[in-house]
């Protein structure tokens, strides 16, 4: 394991969450018809997705300074993947959104951690790595829809196949976490060693909140709903539409793993602003043109337009703060907005007006990302000053009376 490199549980992290999630939005028509909900009882079930990430990622910032960034990964996956299982043997819809509390609430924990530990690797490599590490998150997404959709081509039951990524997470977890190296860790004093509340949020991280919200509106739409419209509004099969949010995972790939070239040559900004105007014409050609070969297209292009756009403002949250893991924390709570606020509205919106107005949406919020860009210009390493971004132009300085570097 040590011989692969730091980088290399990072790596097995973040895939291993994109094949666990992909495996539930996989199976989420085949539980949609098991329990017969309608589009909007949907949508408020999976509302509590958001609602369990919002409570619990605010805090992990804390428990990651306080108990290691380590054991809030192995907690978080074994919890997450548990959890998951519950959600796909649910009796009811209201049973169903409980359970996605708590899916909500462990994959919350799991996403901060996994990001705050990437950013020390990062780090330490002096290189923007955040965009390769998101892309074996889609990497394992792409698995995750692959399988998932020779799954349902198959009959599995969806108890099963998700028993198996849930196994699978859990070994995986036992494996590598124990590898990871822990990030840059700060000691409150004892008067201020619980999570602090009421505390004014930079505005800077308040506008990467927001543009990383336009991101994961979109990506979550694409998740719970592409799928979906491709089967109920394009006609396609269950398992053409499971091909479709593959497609989507693997454009996104396609665009993490080139990333770090992107962030590299035309800068953060610019790459931001490219996506957004990629995102805004793939919703267009999606909701406008009803064939499914450009569909499938055009699902391809919205998953490179949101690539780069979660790992870079990740990126940009840890070098505007003077405490990464909080600042990324931060950043994630109000991005992961976009969950809360996606999945109702587009199945409200759904309801009564039909799906494929519903995404018109998104393809707005490619505006608003090309508006917000500027937010992500690159900062100083740690909010320090004197300090330096990861392109490699002076040297890194770190608090060190306030900061411990613990490594595996």
């Amino acid at each position: 394991m040590e011989r692969r490199g730091p980088a290399f549980p990072i790596y097995a992290i973040f895939a291993t969450n994109g094949l666990l999630f992909a495996t539930w939005v996989s199976r989420l028509p085949a539980v949609r018809e098991r329990l017969d909900a309608s589009e909007p009882e949907l949508g408020a079930a999976l509302l509590c997705v958001a609602i369990g990430s919002l409570v619990s990622m605010p805090a992990t910032g804390w428990l990651c300074d306080r108990f290691g960034a380590r054991r809030v990964l192995m907690v978080a996956m074994t919890a997450c993947a548990s959890a998951f299982e519950l959600a796909v043997l649910a009796p009811s819809v209201p049973l169903l959104g409980a359970t996605l509390v708590l899916v909500g609430g462990t994959y919350g924990m799991w996403d901060v951690a996994m990001n705050a530990s990437g950013h020390q690797v990062e780090l330490n490599g002096g290189r923007p790595l955040m965009p390769g590490f998101h892309g074996a998150f889609s990497l394992g997404g792409l698995t995750g829809a692959g399988l998932g959709a020779l799954a349902a081509g198959t009959g599995l039951m969806p108890w099963a196949h998700m028993a198996t990524g849930a196994v699978l997470a859990v070994i995986i977890g036992l494996v590598v976490v124990p590898h990871v190296i822990e990030p840059l860790r700060h000691h409150p004093s004892p008067a201020s060693d619980t999570p602090r509340r009421g505390r004014r949020i930079p505005m800077r991280l308040v506008a990467l909140g927001l543009l990383t919200a336009c991101t994961t509106l979109g990506e979550g739409a694409a998740a719970d709903w592409g799928a979906l419209f491709l089967h109920d509004e394009r006609g396609a099969s269950e398992s053409t539409a499971a091909v479709g949010y593959a497609v989507f995972s693997c454009a996104m790939a396609i665009g993490r793993f080139g990333g770090t070239w992107a962030l590299a040559r035309i800068s953060r900004v610019r790459a931001l602003r490219l996506s957004g105007v990629i995102i805004s014409a793939a919703l267009v050609l999606l909701v406008a043109v009803d064939l499914i070969p450009l569909s499938l297209a055009a699902m391809a292009g919205w998953g490179f337009g949101v690539a780069i756009v979660f790992p870079a403002a990740m990126s940009a949250a840890a070098e505007h703060s003077a405490r990464p893991a909080q600042g990324i924390a931060m950043v994630a709570t109000i991005g992961y907005g976009g969950f809360l606020v996606g999945p109702p509205l587009i199945g409200f919106l759904a309801g009564h007006v039909g799906l494929g107005v519903a995404l018109w949406v998104v393809a707005a919020l490619g505006v608003v990302l090309f508006v917000l860009a500027p937010a992500a210009s690159p900062g100083s390493t740690h909010g320090t000053p004197g300090a330096t971004t990861l392109d490699g132009r002076g040297g890194q300085q770190l608090d060190g009376d306030r900061t411990e570097g613990v490594r595996a």
